[in-house]
């Protein structure tokens, strides 16, 4: 039986007209996300729908969990049919969740089965699926051409060669841009365990010994602008919290030596380090045009058993609604007073700070861009159907819904491409609505205009895309 139809999530004229004539066929800018430049270069061909579903796969990982599954299932040692089949008696289960959207959008996009998968069905799918991923014709550049992806923004750590990313932008056959991130979380994370053996690894990076904040500074500007050598236009921070503190360079640099020392680090020391070090990192990428993505508010790890057992990003994270974010008003304020806040997009985990988050970007908004400081698209556990109409919905009573960036996938798996599709459905639904209501104008056009805009060409913009992308 069917399940997908072509109006999927589309509930009137509008609507349908809207996602047919101006959304469905935009190109993607997958600005976040954590796939692997090796594995686009090398073109990999995966040998069966678990390595390119289930391997790595965090949110599948939970649903699983809930179902009672072994973890021999999930991460262990079992079959890749096995875990394949464990998982399609856990989707069927979970109707509600966008797991069951996402997969079966990515079915039908990707492997042209349009019915449900379940325990019944799962063989099936496993033979269908496989045939096709064998095939030589759906290695991953088949995917993302396939897709239509024009740019991917991938996560990279300030240490990384990058080398694969260079030989990406040197190989003129393949036409989706490939750009580093730079994401600094190690450098910033003065009370985590491991601190001091990372500046030690940067320092060999950079040839030099990093023993003071000078130091570090130094080192960090070498890398920023080797980042910027391979086209990166952003960075991307992950802060548990947002709390500002003001602390002296001399301080900072005691802090720093304490910690490279192996010594423990006060709260109080940790924040003001962390607040020094962002804002030396804003202050960079405001020179460079590049764009600042803060994702706040995830508690880490707190099954320690399975942490110890499985490590970290094994999908045990849940959100912090305890932890305050109103100090990254501070940090904005800090930086707008030296004229030099970059372009910053806003991510919380909270769906509970959208009021919040839309009320702040109003106070910092500048001429130097289109809604230069952004509200972030439904992240992680939000990106569902609801907290995406909840995100829009907020945007739109409280900033201007026409300067929106879209939608990113933030995910590891190369067929999460369609996560687009299912966040430009649930846009097109949302105005589609608002104009049979007769809520904003009924003129198609110029809907599908701002349509066509939060679909690609603002991030085209945003993030100094124009003239790059073939």
């Amino acid at each position: 039986m069917k399940f997908l139809k072509d109006d999927f999530l589309l509930k009137n004229k509008i609507s349908k007209k809207l996602w047919r004539d101006f959304a469905k066929d935009m190109p993607i800018i997958d600005y976040h996300c954590h796939v692997s430049a090796e594995e686009i270069y090398n073109n990999k061909q995966f040998e069966n729908i678990t390595q390119v579903w289930l391997y790595g796969d965090h949110y599948k990982w939970r649903l699983m969990r809930s179902n009672g599954i072994d973890e021999k299932y999930i991460t262990g040692d079992a079959t890749d049919f096995e875990k394949f089949e464990c998982f399609a008696k856990t989707l069927e289960k979970a109707i509600g969740n966008p797991m069951y959207h996402w997969c079966h959008l990515e079915l039908k996009a990707y492997f042209g089965f349009d019915g449900v998968l379940s325990g019944k069905t799962a063989k099936e799918v496993w033979d269908k699926a496989n045939s096709i991923l064998t095939s030589g014709k759906m290695c991953v550049r088949d995917i993302i051409k396939q897709s239509n992806v024009a740019f991917i923004g991938t996560t990279d750590d300030p240490v990384d060669t990058l080398e694969w990313h260079k030989k990406l932008q040197e190989d003129k056959s393949f036409k989706t841009l490939v750009a580093p991130s730079f994401r600094p979380d190690k450098v910033v994370n003065v009370d985590k365990a491991g601190f001091s053996l990372y500046i030690a690894k940067l320092g060999e990076v950079c040839g030099s010994e990093i023993t003071s904040i000078k130091d570090l500074k130094d080192a960090l500007v070498k890398r920023i602008d080797f980042f910027a050598s391979l086209q990166c236009r952003a960075s991307d921070h992950g802060l548990d919290k947002g709390v500002w503190r003001e602390m002296s360079e001399d301080q900072v640099n005691e802090v720093l030596k304490k910690a490279l020392a192996g010594e423990s680090v006060t709260t109080d020391e940790a924040d003001g380090y962390k607040s020094h070090l962002l804002k030396f990192f804003a202050l960079e990428y405001a020179k460079r045009g590049w764009v600042m993505q803060l994702h706040m508010k995830a508690l880490r790890n707190p099954n320690t058993k399975m942490l110890d057992r499985l490590g970290a990003d094994a999908g045990f994270d849940i959100i912090n609604p305890d932890a305050s974010i109103v100090g990254i008003t501070e940090f904005l304020n800090a930086l707008e007073m030296e004229d030099s806040l970059p372009k910053t997009v806003i991510y919380s985990l909270d769906p509970s700070d959208n009021e919040f988050i839309g009320t702040l970007i109003g106070a910092f908004q500048g001429s130097e861009a289109e809604g230069k400081i952004q509200h972030g698209s439904a992240w992680w556990f939000n990106d569902n159907k609801q907290g995406m109409i909840d995100q829009i919905t907020s945007l739109a009573n409280l900033s201007l819904l026409g300067n929106f960036i879209g939608m990113l996938t933030d995910s590891r798996s190369f067929l999460s491409y369609t996560r687009h599709e299912y966040f430009r459905r649930i846009l097109c639904n949302v105005i589609g609505t608002w104009a049979c209501d007769g809520e904003v104008s009924c003129d198609v056009d110029a809907l599908g205009k701002i349509v066509k805009d939060i679909c690609f060409y603002n991030a085209e913009k945003y993030f100094n895309l124009k003239g790059e992308l073939l």
